[in-house]
């Protein structure tokens, strides 16, 4: 079993000597939640009971909620302030979100006493009106950062920006920003536009300095190398919480960042910058020091695995439970089984032909191929979990592809479908999730070329028994989902060259349940589709 840290965390890295510690603040957070109400297992898809059971299961909304106020409680009791922070993405990704469209986040998040939270792009999903809903009913302030909402009649009159807490009698300044892309990778409509982050950022912490503030905090949903870049080029932030990139800080061996990674910032401050992970798996515990004149001394802290050591909370037991009656049939309903494990990490996915991928892309094109289609493309982003083997539950799948995409058909030039995949394979160094997933086509990619235009090196399409070069010149039929085809993950060729589109096929976990259903046993194919240029 793991060792957990004390409650208050006792190794800080110290930056200077400055003056005598004039001030410390706990700083509790969690980051790109999405809907993970109930407890997860090691695919980071919702815990059965005999897991539980077993010790086999993490997070939950009542296992946070354990955590936070046992920590919380001991820094009052230690007579020191703490902070609950959380950094956007609280909305899609189980069935809890399917239901209640964002009204049992708002619920539990209310419950798990936040102090502050920062928009992430899947709370854009559904548009603006379940978004406008969820903060008219949060018990924390909601700041949308770069995102600007004047326009929208809805979450105009709610609109956020930089705000000033009290804690331990300090005021201290948050200041939100939200990935630019959320344009593109989320759905908030014509109204909602989002500057530049750094732009943005600056100014609010201009305008919190000007009022006096000289504690600030960076609320993040930029992903962890854009808040590495930002902590580095912005002066007056002297911690940055991040989310986004699912990244996990961690002091224990393994993790990609140390926890906290202290960035050289302006005016040589040392900006300490943190995430934790993703699903509710972690909470962040950092503990910063502040001299008298607002400037960080001494930052420590580490990621707490909220593992079988926390018991979850028994009054959120119960309301997950009130939560789950309507949607526990349908969780439970068989749709078959698979043969061995199928691999839906985000690490694989969104890098490289991963078993998940394939087996959704094949999904696709069966389902449409008596209509002439002959290439899928899937964004490994909208790829959520693996699948462990055994029988499979409409739960499970609901976990892999929980964004109620429907199937997408039109036809498009070779030359377009190999600009899509141009795009597809642009931004694999951030870990984006355009990463195109395939079946009906193989293709070779070269890191070393220029994205958006240099990185495909051969593309290859069945033809027959065998594999042909693509014609650029031919028009083809294609399927992907709707999001991918109307211009999602920077999908815009598809929306722009795509011919003859039709958006309104069946839901995709309705695809890939049926395909399991007519293939017990089922195992991955070996990868022989995408290729990565050595």
């Amino acid at each position: 079993m793991p060792v957990r840290p004390p409650l208050i965390a006792l190794a800080l890295l110290v930056l200077g000597t400055g003056t005598a510690r004039a001030y410390t603040l706990e700083i509790l957070h969690f980051n790109d939640f999405h809907s993970r109400i109930e407890s997860i297992n090691k695919y980071d898809s919702t815990c059965s009971g005999e897991d539980e059971a077993a010790g086999a299961c993490f997070g939950g909304a009542a296992r946070m909620l354990t955590e936070i106020d046992a920590r919380r409680d001991a820094a009052k009791a230690k007579d020191e302030a703490v902070l609950v922070l959380n950094a956007g993405d609280v909305f899609q990704g189980s069935l809890f979100f399917t239901t209640y469209s964002g009204k049992a986040e708002l619920d539990f998040m209310n419950r798990l006493g936040l102090d502050a939270m920062v928009v992430g792009n899947h709370e854009f999903d559904l548009g603006p009106g379940p978004l406008a809903e969820f903060i008219k009913g949060a018990n924390f302030p909601v700041l949308f950062g770069n995102a600007t909402v004047t326009e929208d009649p809805m979450l105009g009159p709610l609109a956020e920006g930089p705000r000033v807490l009290e804690a331990g009698g300090e005021k201290i300044g948050i200041v939100g920003a939200v990935t630019p892309e959320t344009a593109t990778i989320s759905t908030p409509g014509p109204t909602v536009r989002f500057e530049d982050p750094a732009v943005t950022i600056a100014r609010d912490v201009a305008a919190l300095e000007g009022e006096g503030v000289n504690k600030i905090i960076l609320l993040s949903h930029l992903g962890a190398p854009e808040d590495i870049r930002i902590a580095g080029s912005v002066a007056g932030i002297d911690a940055v919480i991040g989310g986004h990139t699912h990244t996990l800080f961690s002091n224990s061996e393994g993790a990609p960042y140390p926890y906290p990674l202290m960035v050289d910032g302006p005016g040589n401050a040392k900006v300490p910058v943190v995430s934790a992970g993703a699903y509710s798996k972690y909470l962040g515990d950092l503990t910063l020091t502040f001299d008298d004149q607002g400037a960080v001394t001494a930052a420590g802290g580490d990621t707490i695995l909220l593992d079988r050591s926390v018991t979850p909370d028994p009054g959120v037991l119960k309301d997950i439970k009130t939560y789950s009656g309507p949607i526990e049939a349908l969780k439970a309903k068989r749709v078959g089984e698979v043969g061995a494990d199928i691999d839906g990490s985000r690490e694989s996915c969104r890098a490289r032909e991963c078993a998940m991928g394939d087996l959704v892309a094949d999904a696709m094109l069966d389902r449409v191929k008596g209509q002439g289609v002959t290439i899928a493309l899937q964004n490994g982003g909208g790829l959520r979990a693996s699948i462990g083997a055994g029988e499979v539950s409409m739960g499970e799948v609901l976990a892999v592809l929980p964004f109620q995409n429907t199937l997408s058909t039109f036809n498009i030039s070779g030359a377009g479908i190999v600009a899509a995949l141009e795009n597809g394979v642009s931004e694999v160094e951030e870990g984006a999730g355009r990463f195109p997933q395939v079946a009906g086509l193989r293709f070779t990619w070269d890191p070393a070329g220029a994205p958006n235009g240099g990185r495909i090196r051969e593309v290859l399409v069945a033809e027959g028994d065998g594999w042909a070069p693509i014609d650029r010149a031919k028009v083809y039929t294609v399927v992907t989902n709707n999001f991918m085809r109307n211009g999602g993950d920077g999908y815009a060729v598809l929306r722009d060259q795509g011919d003859n589109a039709y958006d309104y096929g069946p839901n995709l976990e309705d695809v890939l349940a049926d395909y399991l259903a007519a293939r017990p046993g089922y195992t991955p194919p070996p990868a022989d589709r995408i290729t990565r240029a050595e």
